[in-house]
């Protein structure tokens, strides 16, 4: 039976609760076999057994409180960071005076009480700058469920109806500006968060670069240029030297170095003669080619790994926050506790009032009054202000030295997650080594250098340019023929020159057999020096590989290299396993089998055949110089050097997971001594405003010991 696959992205998601319900909805749809949402990325995937349309999605998925987009999901994140960086502007210019306005009543004089500027001003930052929060908080307790959203808006609305009462000339103190407060803290966590994905992700046109727009179709009535969507299965399309190939095909005619390196990652260009198979975005460097497209549209070599992208995107679940995971129970508990105390003591604050009596600032008044204090300070005083920091700040300062130490974190799920990587599986190309072809030796004199280079500098191919790149000096050449297959020729100075393939690869198995490359100098047929070309090993890379294992994390090379090469740097760099001749589905695959083992897996990589890999990976690893589409698909951009930032990047995490549980183990510690005194009717609102700052303080200066710490390592 067929399977029919489909992603969407979904909008109004909040916390790990509303993917999961999302995802049950989903799965819920007649014909519906497996159903994945990433809250990382707001996108959702199914597989089905039969076509679904997009209203019956959009439907399910409105049934439970949210909705899909047709939008792409990057544009949707980069209004998302706009809007989120506008409320957070608007939230703090409200504040400023607020806070003046409450400092000055805690000091200044303590009779003044709530005003229409207070309610006002403290409406606007709750209502209007945190809307997205009161709408998230609304859908959650519509479904029965809780997030850090729910204890925001409990909060924030709560102190603001104290303030209402307050104006009204009712004996309650207004706790309003602790309800902007709330909502402003719970703003910058959100600006911090998007302000990393904007900071990281790319428009998904400039990922796609390597797709030809046009392509030159032979045709009874001569060459013509067409767009690449109208090359249709069977064409017979010509790609000229330097032009990238527009589709998948098979060569009909001619011969020619193909850079294929976007697909295996291999750098060295592969041969291809008639019967070869060609990939749409791979490179023509030396002949011409006829071609026969065989894979166009949705059938292409470029659509099938965005398809495979999509597929790991969808089925990637990111770790649970921890404070999610705390307010599943944190916010029932603390609105039971809240209307238990009021109740208590609304029918026992007749009995009781000898006690209440001697607390100074309790409201004595009558049983109802007392009851809505009590009530009032539970809840304010519960109020997440330092668990509204806790992450944010710790994640900020963590990201803060990451990217000072080459490291881009393109979500917060990735710098919690992998602490805990067990297996990293790594790239060559590009990855373990530079990417790069260059001469490690030769044995020509000079003047036959010069020869050399001046015949290299003709040509496009990567082994020619590193050839050339040899000396300053060379000769110049108008005519090199070019033998197919084999190399160039060329008469100079009443001699013939050729560079290319040896006569007798015997020779040189020194070299061969440790993975590199030899371009042979023969003049007048006969050999008389060569060149050892290699993709050079990064200075990084030994090195890091000990150091991941003193950590117990295994390295396991994955490669489209071919064995020989692949084996050979597998014992320079002293690494057991090895996959290689690995085609880009493949590598997804491997990343599964390891995942199936119960292991935290992280995937490193540079080029558009580890993009599906690096998005299925716990966490996915790009080097910073490889493709966008590589980049694009990574949790972690390394922006300069190499698998050695892999090590530095686990050891920011700890430290930063570290302080993260250090912090919320103090906002709640706070919590659990504050919220019993209140309930006793014995902390009065002024004290918990001030409570409340030195603990959101304590987790600030806690945070910025992550800096002390990495730089003691």
């Amino acid at each position: 039976m067929a399977q029919h696959k489909r992603d969407f992205v979904v909008t109004g998601m909040t916390c790990v609760n509303c993917a999961k319900i999302v995802e049950k909805a989903l799965r819920k749809i007649d014909g519906v076999k497996f159903a994945a949402v990433n809250l990382a990325t707001s996108t959702g995937f199914i597989v089905a057994e039969r076509e679904i349309s997009d209203d019956e999605i959009k439907k399910v998925v409105r049934s439970v409180g949210y909705d899909i987009s047709l939008e792409r999901s990057e544009d949707l994140e980069r209004k998302r960071y706009i809007q989120v960086k506008r409320d957070l502007l608007i939230a703090l210019s409200f504040l400023i005076p607020l806070s003046i306005w409450m400092f000055y009543r805690m000091f200044g004089n303590h009779r003044i009480h709530s005003s229409i500027f207070e309610v006002i001003f403290s409406g606007v930052v709750i209502f209007y700058a945190g809307r997205k929060t009161v709408k998230g908080a609304l859908i959650a307790l519509f479904h029965r469920h809780s997030n850090m959203d729910t204890l925001i808006f409990l909060g924030a609305t709560v102190s603001w109806v104290t303030g209402v009462l307050s104006l009204l000339n009712l004996p309650i103190m207004s706790f309003a500006t602790i309800g902007a407060m709330i909502v402003a803290f719970h703003l910058i966590g959100r600006f911090i968060e998007s302000w990393l994905r904007d900071r990281a992700s790319k428009e998904i046109k400039q990922l796609l670069k390597l797709q030809v727009k046009e392509a030159v179709l032979i045709t009874e009535d001569g060459e013509i240029s067409v767009p690449v969507e109208a090359v249709k299965d069977g064409s017979m399309v010509l790609v000229k030297p330097g032009d990238r190939v527009p589709v998948d095909g098979v060569v009909v005619s001619g011969n020619s170095s193909v850079d294929e390196s976007m697909i295996t990652g291999e750098s060295i260009p592969v041969q291809k003669s008639i019967g070869d198979q060609l990939t749409g975005g791979s490179l023509n460097l030396t002949g011409v080619l006829k071609m026969k497209a065989t894979g166009v549209g949705e059938n292409s070599f470029l659509s099938k790994m965005i398809d495979l992208i999509k597929q790991a995107q969808g089925s990637k679940v990111p770790i649970q926050m921890l404070a999610d995971s705390i307010t599943k129970w944190f916010v029932p508990v603390i609105f039971f506790l809240a209307v238990g105390s009021a109740i208590f003591w609304y029918f026992n604050f007749d009995t009781l009032l000898p006690f209440v009596e001697k607390i100074p600032w309790a409201m004595a008044g009558d049983n109802l009054n007392f009851a809505v204090f009590v009530f009032v300070a539970t809840i304010v005083i519960a109020c997440p202000c330092a668990l509204g920091l806790a992450t944010p700040m710790a994640l900020i300062k963590g990201t803060g030295i990451a990217a000072k130490e080459g490291l881009l974190i393109r979500n917060a799920e990735a710098i919690q997650t992998i602490k805990d990587v067990r297996v990293v599986l790594i790239d060559k190309t590009g990855t373990l080594t530079v990417g790069k072809p260059v001469v490690v030796d030769h044995n020509l004199d000079e003047n036959t250098l010069k020869i050399v280079a001046g015949i290299e500098k003709n040509s496009n191919h990567p082994l020619a340019k590193a050839i050339s790149q040899t000396t300053d000096d060379s000769v110049d050449f108008d005519q090199i023929e070019e033998i197919s297959g084999e190399g160039v020729r060329v008469f100079y100075d009443g001699s013939e020159y050729f560079v290319g393939k040896p006569l007798d690869p015997q020779n040189h198995m020194q070299f061969l057999t440790e993975g590199k490359t030899v371009v042979e100098v023969r003049k007048n047929n006969r050999p008389v020096g060569f060149f050892v070309v290699q993709d050079p090993l990064r200075e990084d890379s030994k090195e890091a590989i000990e150091r991941l294992k003193k950590m117990g994390i295994e390295t396991i090379i994955v490669t489209g290299d071919n064995q020989k090469t692949a084996v050979s740097l597998a014992k320079v760099v002293n690494v057991q396993k090895v996959h290689h001749d690995v085609k880009p589905a493949e590598k997804l695959e491997l990343v599964r089998y390891y995942q199936s083992k119960g292991v935290k897996v992280a995937m490193v990589g540079d080029g558009i055949n580890d993009a599906a890999a690096l998005k299925g990976a716990d966490i996915g690893i790009a080097i910073g110089s490889g493709t966008d589409l590589a980049i694009d698909s990574a949790d972690i951009v390394i922006t300069s050097g190499g698998i050695s930032k892999v090590v530095d990047a686990i050891q920011i995490s700890k430290t930063t997971f570290r302080v993260i549980k250090q912090n919320l183990f103090w906002a709640f510690f706070y919590n659990t001594i504050a919220i019993p005194a209140a309930m006793l009717g014995l902390l009065h609102p002024l004290i918990a405003e001030v409570a409340m700052l030195i603990s959101s303080i304590t987790v600030t200066l806690n945070s910025l010991r992550i800096k002390q710490k990495e730089e003691s390592r």
